[in-house]
């Protein structure tokens, strides 16, 4: 391949990387005056206004109507739980923290593949398993604190819902596996955000918030849902179509590098040496348990 056609392909990787790494930045704008859960279903809302023209632009309702219960289902462990999750996180931890910690996706997803699956790893990538997740713990020690602030939050529980979001997509992503495989990309994409829409509708409207949100917080959401949930969709299933899913998910690399430049510049947030080094121990367990080294080498 010459470095010509490789550009194009670059480029929206980058531009994925960018865009996922500021859904963080957005989401702690608007969970700060929505609340966790008015955040999370306002982002799917969005998210799937945006995604299903596009679905009945290209024909693709019919294969969604088909597998519409399975999507729904993934909606919910996919986008619903953890995009709830991540909105409480960020309304008491960093934009960075939790970028750093959601770096750990890959980790959970080779854990559940190999308990649910049977897709057992070689031992690269069970070395890869242990680095990443005693980085986790690394990170994770000095915020564990239970003791709630003067808002009413913890930061030790912001990790832990951290942690549940990551495990929460591991999870979607063995069942997408074993009961969605072959099914088309944009329905998936579409339906998991219908239905990820219903599951938090009800408790996205008992939670709203009684003071009206500043047209920054709407402005933030609607970012969140268009640009970091929608296109971003449309990219990662056009990267996977180009250059396959192993090297898409190397993408994990690129998020916490932009969403802690994000919070730096526009929030003001430290970026410790401690974070520095535990960060650098859950990449490089993530690049072992995605065998990017296999990859390198072929």
């Amino acid at each position: 391949m010459s470095p010509s056609s490789k550009q194009p392909w670059l480029i929206e990787f980058v531009l994925l990387g960018a865009i996922w790494g500021a859904s963080f930045l957005f989401m702690r704008l608007g969970a700060a005056e929505f609340g966790a859960l008015p955040t999370a279903g306002l982002r799917v809302g969005i998210a799937a206004l945006f995604l299903l023209p596009l679905l009945l632009a290209r024909g693709q309702g019919a294969a969604l109507g088909q597998h519409w219960k399975k999507i729904f289902f993934l909606g919910l462990i996919n986008s619903g739980i953890p995009f709830a999750c991540y909105a409480y996180a960020l309304m008491s931890i960093t934009t960075g923290l939790s970028a750093l910690l959601n770096a750990t996706v890959p980790l959970f997803g080779a854990l559940v593949a190999w308990v649910w699956l049977r897709d057992r790893p070689h031992r690269l990538k069970i070395l890869g398993l242990l680095i990443g997740f005693v980085g986790v713990a690394m990170l994770a020690w000095g915020k564990a604190s239970f003791k709630p602030d003067a808002s009413g939050l913890s930061s030790g529980w912001a990790v832990v819902a951290c942690l549940v979001a990551c495990l929460c997509y591991g999870i979607a992503a063995s069942f997408t596996k074993r009961y969605l495989a072959g099914v088309p990309s944009l329905a998936v994409a579409t339906g998991s955000q219908i239905g990820a829409t219903l599951g938090l509708a009800l408790p996205a409207l008992w939670l709203w918030p009684t003071a009206t949100p500043s047209m920054t917080a709407w402005l933030a959401l609607l970012a969140v849902g268009v640009l970091c949930t929608g296109v971003a969709y449309v990219l990662f299933f056009r990267l996977i179509e180009k250059v396959g899913a192993a090297s898409t998910l190397t993408v994990t690399f690129l998020i916490p590098v932009f969403a802690l430049i994000y919070g730096l510049v526009f929030l003001g947030e430290l970026v410790t040496p401690w974070m520095l080094i535990c960060g650098t121990a859950i990449l490089c367990g993530t690049a072992l348990s995605l065998d990017l080294f296999k990859l390198r080498r072929h």
